[in-house]
């Protein structure tokens, strides 16, 4: 366990035995923020595997990635492809044109990726949505898992709202009682989110 996530599940401790209790039985891995030159990479991914399963995702995207010379996959490159090329591989046509929204507002500069990573959370998320076919939830994934910030949650990820539902015993769960417990984890709520991630998949 890295010396951050033993710093957060300190705070757990203090403020949230439930979470606490979770946090002691699950293993959670290591994730290391990814350069800038990743980011086009990360959303394509994060578009192609919106509402699938993790397996899907997966083989699609591997098929995604052999449209590019040697597997490089760049905005510029993507231009090329038409929708029926990206379509082929198994994804829809909305991520298809998802994808090439992305890469057009990339090389156009509307999207300066790099800049992104200089931004606080919510504006982040704000600039990230601007792109057809990426919302909040996407935006989220994107700076957890990409960008490694420390302090978010996604309402809108429903493996999180079942593991809540479940370890606080939550009848009628709306999002105000949802972020009263989810406050309190702040500044480490990324880290909550991956714990109960793993209690789904632990089925704890």
């Amino acid at each position: 366990m890295d010396a951050k996530m033993r710093k957060a599940i300190n705070h757990f401790k203090k403020i949230d035995p439930v979470l606490f209790s979770i946090a002691e039985q699950v293993s959670i891995d290591s994730i290391e923020a990814r350069k800038s030159n990743y980011y086009f990479y990360a959303l394509c991914r994060e578009i192609i595997g919106q509402q699938l399963a993790g397996s899907a995702a997966k083989a699609i995207f591997g098929r995604f990635k052999k449209l590019f010379p040697k597997g490089k996959i760049t905005s510029r490159h993507t231009l090329k492809l038409s929708e029926e090329e990206i379509r082929n591989i198994g994804t829809s046509w909305a991520k298809a044109r998802y994808i090439r929204d992305l890469a057009q507002k990339v090389e156009d500069g509307t999207l300066d990726l790099k800049s992104v990573e200089k931004l606080n959370d919510a504006e982040a998320i704000e600039k990230l949505v601007q792109v057809k076919g990426i919302g909040p939830w996407t935006a989220e994934m994107f700076l957890i898992f990409t960008m490694c910030r420390e302090d978010i949650f996604s309402h809108g990820d429903l493996g999180l709202r079942k593991a809540i539902i479940k370890h606080y015993s939550l009848r009628s769960p709306d999002r105000e009682k949802i972020e009263k417990i989810t406050i309190k984890w702040s500044p480490y709520r990324t880290y909550a989110c991956r714990i109960l991630w793993k209690s789904l998949d632990a089925k704890l």
